[in-house]
């Protein structure tokens, strides 16, 4: 049995946040369906493609362990659909523009009147409430609004922005979590309730203390490349074969046995935090010179060596094949299709990848016809009578 085994969730949101808080539900066992406009989600026209049927692999990583049918929510009768699909439910996950709902008859505060025990989930760029609500919510806005943007990059470079949809998938897991949260209320009180989770707070939290270092110290962080401003050295550096390696020194005890490896032990301008931070530019030529000066295997067996921390910098094809990422199954294949594997192991209800994401609507006749013999859930599972 899953952890999440009997709990139903209803995916009606859209592209990559809320979608992806649902899959990891259903990688633990929810029956999660995936509702979807007579167009199809915008997740199948985004990015690389499969060659053996023209659907694009993010939709099939995204919507892996659900069901997918078609509701066409423009008419009475596809609302009717959905309202029928919410009476059976436990959750329900949506990402529209606040008000979007409401305007579609499925007013969210309307559905918990009908089912107390509902969660529903509302995932947006800004949240349900503020100036900014109203606004279309997109990753590289949170991206740019949260200050992330604004760290990253060369000292005197533009701000950049992350190659892949970072605050999408950080969403995602917010979103997961904060659904079981509401769920695990339910469940001890018979409450249902709304959660209200948006891109920009969500990206927010990845910024650690920079907030706290801003009000309380007037403190900016810089762009420093690969760096940060509490930890030297800390970077990539390229090695002699031309492969790259990163190195981070975020503890006292490691910082000394990187200096003592490089020949700097002693060295009263590197001898503390403060110290290495001052002389930044300093310390931070002298590990480029000596990583330079090597081949990457040197260079990492010489690290590992002393119990300093370094990896190499890894394309998809080097962690591929790494025999660590194997063992582990950090990656899966599932209908042909590589993907991520279970986010988290659990030693005795462990998540899996049953299926890669389904073809637009290729599940609305089962369940739909499911609706007929299943009552609605007027108490939620577990939940108080």
């Amino acid at each position: 049995m899953q952890a999440l085994e009997g709990l139903r969730v209803i995916d009606m949101s859209t592209v990559l946040a809320a979608p992806g808080a649902a899959r990891y539900l259903a990688d633990f066992g929810a029956d999660v369906i995936k509702v979807e406009a007579p167009v199809g989600d915008g997740v199948r026209n985004l990015g690389w493609r499969d060659p053996r049927d023209g659907e694009t692999l993010m939709g099939k990583v995204v919507n892996r362990n659900k069901r997918a049918i078609v509701l066409d929510l423009k008419t009475e009768a596809g609302v009717a659909a959905m309202r029928g699909l919410v009476a059976t439910a436990d959750v329900l996950i949506e990402n529209h523009r606040p008000g979007t709902l409401e305007r579609l008859g499925l007013d969210p505060t309307d559905l918990l009147a009908d089912h107390p025990g509902l969660v529903v989930l509302r995932l947006t760029g800004f949240g349900q409430d503020g100036p900014y609500a109203p606004r279309p919510g997109f990753a590289t806005l949170a991206e740019a609004m949260s200050g992330f943007a604004a760290i990253n990059g060369e000292p005197d470079g533009a701000p950049l922005l992350p190659p892949i949809a970072l605050t999408d998938e950080i969403a995602a897991l917010v979103g997961a979590f904060a659904v079981l949260v509401a769920v695990r209320h339910r469940d001890q009180t018979g409450e249902g309730q709304i959660v209200d989770v948006s891109l920009l707070e969500s990206m927010l939290q990845c910024m650690g203390a920079l907030p706290s270092a801003w009000a309380n110290l007037g403190v900016l962080q810089p762009r420093l490349r690969s760096g940060i401003p509490y930890t030297v050295p800390r970077g990539t550096y390229r090695c002699a074969d031309d492969l790259w390696v990163a190195v981070s020194t975020s503890t006292e005890s490691v910082a000394q046995r990187v200096l003592a490896l490089l020949g700097l032990a002693g060295d009263p301008r590197f001898a503390t935090f403060a110290d290495r931070i001052e002389h930044r530019a300093e310390l931070d030529a002298l590990v480029e010179e000596w990583i330079a000066a090597r081949p990457s295997a040197e260079v990492l067996a010489a690290f590992e060596a002393v119990e300093a921390a370094i990896a190499p910098v890894y394309t998809m094809a080097d962690l591929a094949a790494d025999p660590h990422v194997q063992a582990r199954d950090a990656l899966v294949e599932v209908d042909g299709v590589t993907m991520q594997g279970v986010v988290a192991k659990l030693s005795r209800t462990p998540g899996r990848v049953v299926h890669a994401g389904r073809p637009l609507g290729a599940d609305t006749e089962e369940v739909l016809a499911e609706l007929e013999k299943r009552p609605p859930r007027s108490t939620p599972r577990g939940g108080l009578e």
